[in-house]
């Protein structure tokens, strides 16, 4: 009986021994989204449901975001291992804390271009970027098209605008109503809550700015120094995955809405799959996206970038483009060959 006993302790304590190694070897990321739970979000939320990550030994935790701004500093602060957000941001938070302990850096770029879009309804006459001189545009504050204004501006020789200041879920109601002549936003947030509030797509003017001259990146995953650092091995594992993952997004963009579907139930479906159809369209399979790679950045452009927004933001210290950028842990070039063919 002793013996037997012993035997299944044994057994036991071995399968517990073997479970607590398997548990050791997976590494936990906490990973910061730049907003809500939406269309975009599918190229994080579907890596994690298809088990992407699991398989690279890695239990990665999404959480939704209510900014860029948050999700450079909670990453900074140690909260968040990684992060996605726009690169501005994070080239402002540099330029303002230098003296910051904890800086993060971009380590993958997924927005080859910016997103921000002036946009306005056509009934208001407003044609060309010159016919914004003098009118009235409204954002939030923090809003990244707002942010980089006065690049868009000085490209475009555009006359003096006044500023009204919302909350994000007012700034498309406020177009529609009239109370402001044109907005600054993300094209494929804006455009869409826009036609949510009645307005036909065909009755709204857009003006993306990597159309008007303005050669900003747009989001790209961040990281913490401590995680680059201690487990470089684990930020390799986790682009890998994301790689993988976010090819099977663009293969497939009406199923990956289902993973965002899993976290956010209230979600449109309709809608959020052509909100991620656009971003897809606009900013991760564009043409300078083709022809840099997926991932990747021009050097003469990220610098020309901190050039920018170090005028723009009127920052503290001059953006310096070689402390913002890590590309090191970035897959091989084969790896990263997953961008559709453009459209004929």
């Amino acid at each position: 009986m002793n013996k037997r006993f012993l035997i299944k302790a044994t057994a036991a304590l071995a399968a517990v021994a073997a479970f607590g190694t398997a548990h050791a070897q997976t590494t936990p990321i906490k990973f910061q989204l730049d907003w809500r739970f939406e269309g975009p979000s599918a190229f994080f939320l579907l890596p994690a449901a298809k088990g992407h990550f699991k398989d690279a030994k890695l239990d990665v935790t999404v959480d939704s975001g209510n900014g860029s701004g948050g999700a450079v500093t909670r990453v900074a602060s140690g909260t968040y291992d990684l992060g996605f957000a726009d690169l501005a941001a994070l080239m402002e938070f540099h330029a303002n804390n230098p003296d910051a302990p904890s800086k993060p850096v971009a380590i993958m770029m997924v927005y080859n271009n910016t997103p921000a879009s002036v946009m306005a309804l056509k009934k208001s006459g407003i044609k060309t970027p010159a016919d914004l001189a003098g009118k009235k545009l409204g954002a939030p504050v923090f809003d990244a098209g707002r942010r980089a204004f006065p690049i868009f501006q000085k490209s475009n020789n555009i006359g003096n605008v006044t500023w009204t200041a919302m909350d994000p879920p007012l700034r498309e109601t406020m177009l529609v109503r009239g109370d402001v002549d044109a907005i600054t936003g993300f094209t494929f947030t804006s455009l869409l809550n826009i036609e949510a509030r009645g307005v036909k797509a065909e009755d709204v003017v857009v003006m993306q700015y990597p159309d008007f001259g303005v050669k900003l990146y747009g989001n790209a995953i961040i990281a913490s120094p401590k995680i680059l650092k201690e487990n470089p091995a684990a930020v390799k594992a986790f682009l890998t995955a994301f790689t993988k993952g976010a090819k099977e997004v663009m293969d497939n963009p009406a199923a990956a809405i289902e993973t965002v579907k899993a976290r956010d139930g209230i979600i449109n479906t309709a809608l959020e799959t052509r909100r991620l159809q656009l971003a897809i369209d606009t900013v991760i399979n564009s043409p300078s996206a083709r022809a840099e790679g997926f991932g990747q950045v021009n050097g003469p452009r990220l610098s020309l970038m901190a050039s920018q927004v170090s005028d723009a933001f009127n920052t503290k210290t001059r953006v310096k483009s070689e402390d913002i950028w890590n590309g090191s842990f970035l897959p091989t070039a084969k790896e990263l060959d997953i961008l559709p063919k453009a459209k004929k």
